[in-house]
């Protein structure tokens, strides 16, 4: 059981910069492979970026590449999202995920699917 708690979100304006975490409980976080997923209301949960269990392969999705950073620290049992330049469309809430496969499927790691475990999420609000 793995249990995920975002923070870092908030107002930003259009061109700045937010750093989101998500803290895993327990002692097998580097088990688990990480991806960040984000929702606007009314539209469906879409991937953002992921990371396989020991940080070495990333994935991101077309909008978030170039901006966005994914990274993890196992010491700390957390994950970040650095984002930059950010837009007003990036306005969503943001999730974190644990999946238990490696991670190291551009294809899986896109599906919210492949994660077992998911945070309350984190408001970004970009304005313009």
């Amino acid at each position: 059981q793995v249990q995920l708690v975002e923070s870092g979100g908030g107002l930003v304006q259009a061109g700045g910069s937010l750093r989101l975490a998500c803290a895993a409980s327990g002692r097998t976080f580097s088990s688990y492979a990480m991806g960040w997923f984000r929702q606007a209301p009314g539209e469906e949960r879409v991937f953002v970026a992921s990371i396989t269990r020991d940080g070495g392969t990333t994935y991101y999705a077309d909008s978030a590449k170039g901006r966005f950073t994914i990274s993890r620290d196992n010491a700390k049992n957390t994950v970040y999202l650095q984002m930059n330049s950010l837009k007003p469309e990036d306005t969503a809430a943001y999730y974190c995920a644990a999946g238990g496969g490696s991670g190291t499927s551009s294809y899986l790691s896109r599906r919210a699917t492949a994660y077992d475990y998911w945070g309350q999420g984190t408001q970004v609000t970009v304005s313009s």
